[in-house]
């Protein structure tokens, strides 16, 4: 019997031990300016800054977001070693890099991975309700790159972070139905 809850060529069928306890812990983002991506991840997609680093000697630092209801917040510890190592063992969390003085350079830019040459795509959000979802988005004067109603697939939609990084934005169960008219 596989390991795999479905097929792909190149899939391993070994699960080694050694990767039992393994997390997928973090996707890095370099940021230009802290306070309007801090701004947006928290205020716009609801996000806790879980942990801050600051490394003088290198000039830069790292914000953790991660998405926690109020029951998962209290649950972080005051204690800051403690919290350096629930930050570290936590699934899904957004590590945003600010190297310093890059808010005042303006040749400094990111590479959003959507265009030429491609890599990075984006990430992504489920919401329990995409068309509440994206009003809120229009309130808060959120960029869209799609919306629900455009494109091909229609269904989802996708925003822009302030440094151009593409969020997409969907409802888990409308997916099944939404897919299914695409394969």
């Amino acid at each position: 019997m596989s390991r795999h809850f479905d097929q792909a060529k190149g899939l391993a069928e070994n699960h080694d031990p050694q990767t039992h306890d393994f997390v997928f812990n973090q996707t890095m983002m370099r940021i230009k300016d802290p306070q309007r991506s801090l701004k947006f991840y928290s205020e716009v997609m609801g996000m806790t800054l879980v942990k801050r680093l600051d490394f003088p000697e290198m000039k830069f630092t790292l914000y953790f977001m991660a998405a926690l209801s109020p029951e998962q917040r209290q649950q972080w510890s005051t204690d800051h070693d403690e919290r350096i190592t629930q930050t570290f063992s936590r699934p899904a969390m957004l590590e945003l890099t600010h190297n310093w003085g890059d808010e005042d350079k303006e040749d400094v830019d990111f590479h959003s991975g959507n265009s030429e040459p491609k890599g990075f795509g984006h990430i992504g959000f489920a919401v329990p309700d995409l068309e509440a979802a994206c009003k809120r988005f229009e309130q808060h004067r959120v960029e869209f790159q799609k919306r629900p109603q455009d494109g091909n697939m229609k269904g989802i939609a996708f925003i822009k972070d302030p440094d151009g990084y593409w969020i997409e934005i969907f409802t888990p169960e409308k997916l099944p139905k939404l897919l299914s008219e695409h394969l």
